[in-house]
C-alpha cells in the first residue's frame, strides 16, 4: 500500500479536493480530458490508505468493460487491492447469481448476449417481415423501454411520442416486444436488462438480502453518471438504502446515449436529492491543446447563448482550460465529393505516418458506421493498417476464440519455449487461421480477421518486452483468458475507424472528423431541438477525442459529377476559421495558405519549429530580450502561488508564458490577454498581480 501523501502527489488542486473528500455525497463535474479517472481512483486509494475505507466495502461502477478494467489496473498500481470495479451489468449479474437460490430457487436462467436473434425469431412467429438493420433498431427500442422500466403493456401506453423504426407503428412494436418476452420466458432466458430488473425486485422485496448487500458495500462511486438510466438509478438507490456515501462523476456536455434511456437529470439534480452534497469541478484539460479546447468551448457556448424560450434544458457547460503547450490549428477541409474526401484524408495520414507518427495514434471518426467503407478501401489500396472499432466484441470473434484454443493446445507441447522464442511459435500456430507476416491488401472480413490475429501477436510481444524469459505460451494464454473474462481487448495496431459513439472514453493524438454535413452532423432524423442538442454534444465528444491535431472534413456531393446539394454542418458556424478546398486542383492554394501561417523569429527571421518558440516569438538561439530581474520576480511570484494553491508551477503559467510576459511587458489586462497561455480564467485570477509586478 502506498503512503497517503504519495497518492496525492501530482494531483492538481481540484483533483486533490476530489481525492480527499471521502465522506458524504459528492458530485464531481469533470470535463473531457480533465483526469477524472485519475481523480476517482486516487480518491479510493487515498481512502483505503488512510483507513477511512475498507477496500472490500467499496464498489466502483462504470459503463464499459474497458473503463472498468482500466480502473482496476490503476487501483492495483495504487495498492488499493480488494476494491470492486465493475460495470452496472457485471455487478448486478454477480449479485443475482449469488442470491438466486435464496430469493427465487431453481437454476439461474441463461443470459441472452445478443437479443437480435430472438427478436428476428419473434418477428417470424408473428409473420412480421423485417431486415437486419431494422432488427437492430427494434432491439434498441426494446432496450429503451426496459431501461425505463416499461412492460409491453405500459410501453404501448407511454410510447406514443417515440419515433418508430421505418415501416413499424406503435402497435406492431408492442406486439413484437411481447413476442420477444414470451420467447425468453418459454426458454428460461433473461437479457441484460432483466438482470437489473430482477435484482431491483429482489432488493426491494427481500429486506434480508438487501441488508446483506448494504453490509457488503458501504461506499459507492459511479463514473459517467450522466449516462445513468432510470432503471440503473433505481438499482443504485436499492444498493444505497438510507446511506449517502455516494460519489458521482460526470459531464452533462457528454450525454450522448439518450436513445438508450440515459439521462443527465440525475447528475443535474444531485444537489436536490442530496442537499448536503459537496460539488467539485474539474476543468483543467490535460489532453488537448489550447486550439482544440477553444474549439470545443466555442461549440458549446454557441448553444448556451441561444435564448429561444422553447429550447429544452441546457445546463451551463464547463469551460475547459488547456494545460498543454500550444499546438497546430485545426484544419477544415471542403471536398467536392465523398471519394475526394476519402483520398484527401488518406493522403494526410500517409504524410503523418511518413513523418514517424504511429497509426494507433490516429483515428477517423464518423456519425454512422456506413461511412467506414470508403476509408477501409482507401487504406487497403494504400497499404495502411487499420482497425474498425465498435464492431463485434474482440473476444467474441471466431478467429480470436479459435486462436486461443489453438495456442492453448500448442502450449502443452511447448516446453522450453520462452521469451522471444514464443513469438515465432505463435505466428506458426496462428498461420492456419489466416495470420501472415504482411497485412492482406483487401478490405472486409479477411482484413478484420488478420487484424484480430495480429493484435494477439502484438500482445505477446508486449508481454515479452515487459517480462522477458518469464513469458511462455501458457503465460500468453493465461493473459488472454484474463482479458477475455473482463472483455479487455488488446490495443490493435493501425489507424482506428470508429463511430463517435463508440469512441467515447478514448483519445488519439490525431483525429479526423469526417462527413461534417447537414444530414450526418446533425443526423437527418434529429428534427426536434432536444435531438439537435444531443447531436451537438456528440460532435463535442468527437472534437475532444483529439490531443494534438484535429481535421474536420466534408463533401459537397456523393459522387464525382453529382449535384453539390450538401451543406456544411450548422455546428461549424461557431468554430470554423479558414477552409481548405481539398483536391488536386486546390493544392497550390493550400500550400500558399500553409506558407502564410509559418511563424518566424522576430530577431533573426528563422522559422520557429516548436510550440515554445512560437509562443514567445523567438528561436532558442537568439538571446532573450527581457529584463532578467523582472523575469526572476515573475518566477518567484509563480512559485509562491503554486505553493499556496498546492498545484504544479506550470499550472499557474508555463515558462514560455512567463518569458512572453516579460518580453512584451503588457501595461493593461487587454494586452496581457493577447499573450498565448493567458486565458480568461487566468486573467481574472492572476492578471492584477502580474501587472503589479511589471509596473514595479
Amino acid at each position: 500500500m502506498q503512503n497517503p501523501d504519495e497518492i496525492l502527489a501530482g494531483l492538481d488542486a481540484e483533483q486533490r479536493q476530489a481525492a480527499t473528500t471521502l465522506s458524504g455525497p459528492v458530485r464531481i463535474l469533470a470535463g473531457a480530458g480533465t483526469g477524472k479517472t485519475r481523480a476517482i481512483t486516487h480518491r479510493i486509494a487515498y481512502g483505503v490508505a488512510t483507513g477511512v475505507y475498507n477496500p472490500y466495502n467499496v464498489l466502483a461502477v462504470t459503463f464499459t468493460a474497458r473503463a472498468a478494467a482500466e480502473m482496476r489496473a490503476r487501483l492495483r498500481d495504487l495498492g488499493a487491492h480488494g476494491v470492486q470495479a465493475k460495470t452496472f451489468h457485471a455487478a448486478a449479474l454477480a449479485q443475482l447469481q449469488y442470491f438466486w437460490q435464496q430469493a427465487i430457487g431453481g437454476d439461474v436462467p441463461r443470459l441472452v448476449e445478443y437479443k437480435t436473434h430472438l427478436i428476428m425469431e419473434a418477428a417470424q412467429r408473428l409473420r412480421m417481415s423485417t431486415d437486419k438493420a431494422t432488427i437492430r433498431d427494434l432491439a434498441g427500442e426494446i432496450e429503451w423501454a426496459k431501461f425505463n422500466m416499461l412492460t409491453p403493456q405500459t410501453y404501448q401506453q407511454q410510447g406514443a411520442h417515440r419515433t418508430m423504426p421505418a415501416g413499424w407503428d406503435l402497435v406492431a412494436v408492442t406486439r413484437l416486444f411481447q413476442g420477444y418476452e414470451d420467447l425468453k420466458s418459454d426458454r428460461a432466458l433473461i437479457d441484460f436488462e432483466d438482470v437489473l430488473l430482477i435484482l431491483v425486485g429482489i432488493l426491494e422485496s427481500e429486506p434480508r438480502i438487501a441488508a446483506t448487500v448494504r453490509n457488503q458495500y458501504r461506499v459507492f462511486l459511479v463514473d459517467e453518471f450522466q449516462d445513468v438510466s432510470p432503471l440503473q438509478y433505481r438499482l443504485l438507490k436499492a444498493w444505497l438504502g438510507d446511506r449517502d456515501d455516494l460519489c458521482v462523476v460526470g459531464d452533462t456536455s457528454q450525454t450522448i446515449y439518450s436513445f438508450t434511456g440515459a439521462t443527465s437529470d440525475y447528475l443535474l439534480d444531485f444537489g436536490q436529492q442530496f442537499p448536503n452534497a459537496t460539488q467539485i469541478k474539474l476543468i483543467r484539460d490535460y489532453r488537448s491543446t489550447p486550439q482544440i479546447v477553444d474549439l470545443a468551448n466555442r461549440l458549446l457556448q454557441e448553444r448556451t447563448k441561444s435564448d429561444r424560450p422553447s429550447l429544452p434544458r441546457w445546463p451551463e457547460p464547463l469551460e475547459l482550460l488547456s494545460q498543454r503547450e500550444t499546438g497546430p490549428e485545426p484544419v477544415f477541409a471542403e471536398c467536392s465529393h465523398d471519394q475526394v474526401e476519402a483520398e484527401w484524408v488518406t493522403g494526410q495520414i500517409k504524410e503523418l505516418l511518413a513523418a514517424g507518427h504511429k497509426g494507433s495514434d490516429i483515428a477517423i471518426l464518423f456519425r454512422t458506421n456506413a461511412q467506414s467503407a470508403a476509408f477501409e478501401q482507401q487504406f487497403s489500396d494504400a497499404g495502411i493498417s487499420y482497425q474498425v472499432r465498435g464492431a463485434e466484441r474482440f473476444f467474441n470473434r471466431r478467429e480470436v476464440r479459435d486462436g486461443i484454443l489453438q495456442l492453448r493446445a500448442a502450449a502443452k507441447s511447448a516446453d522450453g519455449i520462452a521469451g522471444t522464442a514464443v513469438i515465432p511459435r505463435m505466428k506458426d500456430v496462428l498461420a492456419s487461421l489466416g495470420y501472415t507476416a504482411q497485412a492482406p491488401q483487401q478490405s472486409g472480413a479477411v482484413r478484420e480477421r488478420w487484424e484480430s490475429l495480429n493484435a494477439i501477436v502484438n500482445l505477446a510481444q508486449d508481454l515479452v518486452e515487459a517480462r522477458g524469459d518469464q513469458v511462455t505460451l501458457d503465460v500468453v494464454v493465461a493473459e488472454l483468458d484474463e482479458r477475455a473474462s473482463h472483455q479487455h481487448a488488446p490495443v490493435m495496431d493501425g489507424v482506428s475507424l470508429a463511430s463517435i459513439h463508440s469512441a467515447k472514453g478514448l483519445e488519439w493524438d490525431t483525429v479526423f472528423l469526417v462527413g461534417v454535413t447537414e444530414g450526418l452532423m446533425p443526423i437527418s432524423f434529429a428534427t426536434e431541438d432536444k435531438n439537435v442538442d444531443e447531436e451537438r454534444r456528440l460532435f463535442y465528444v468527437g472534437i475532444t477525442r483529439a490531443k494534438t491535431r484535429l481535421y474536420l472534413s466534408w463533401a459537397l456531393s456523393r459522387s464525382a459529377g453529382g449535384r453539390a446539394n450538401r451543406r456544411p454542418s450548422r455546428f461549424l458556424r461557431a468554430i470554423r476559421t479558414t477552409t481548405t478546398k481539398a483536391g488536386p486542383a486546390a493544392e497550390p492554394k493550400a500550400k500558399r495558405s500553409t506558407r502564410a501561417k509559418i511563424a518566424k523569429c522576430r530577431t533573426c527571421g528563422t522559422v520557429l519549429t516548436t510550440g515554445g518558440e512560437r509562443k514567445i516569438g523567438r528561436c532558442d538561439e537568439c538571446p532573450p530580450t527581457y529584463d532578467p530581474a523582472t523575469f526572476d520576480k515573475l518566477v518567484t511570484w509563480r512559485k509562491d502561488i503554486s505553493t499556496s494553491d498546492k498545484v504544479p508551477a506550470f499550472v499557474v503559467f508555463t515558462d514560455a508564458t512567463l518569458v512572453a510576459i516579460a518580453e512584451n511587458m503588457p501595461t493593461d489586462l487587454q494586452q496581457l490577454r493577447q499573450l498565448p497561455g493567458v486565458g480568461p480564467k487566468k486573467l481574472e485570477r492572476y492578471g492584477a498581480e502580474v501587472l503589479a509586478i511589471l509596473s514595479s
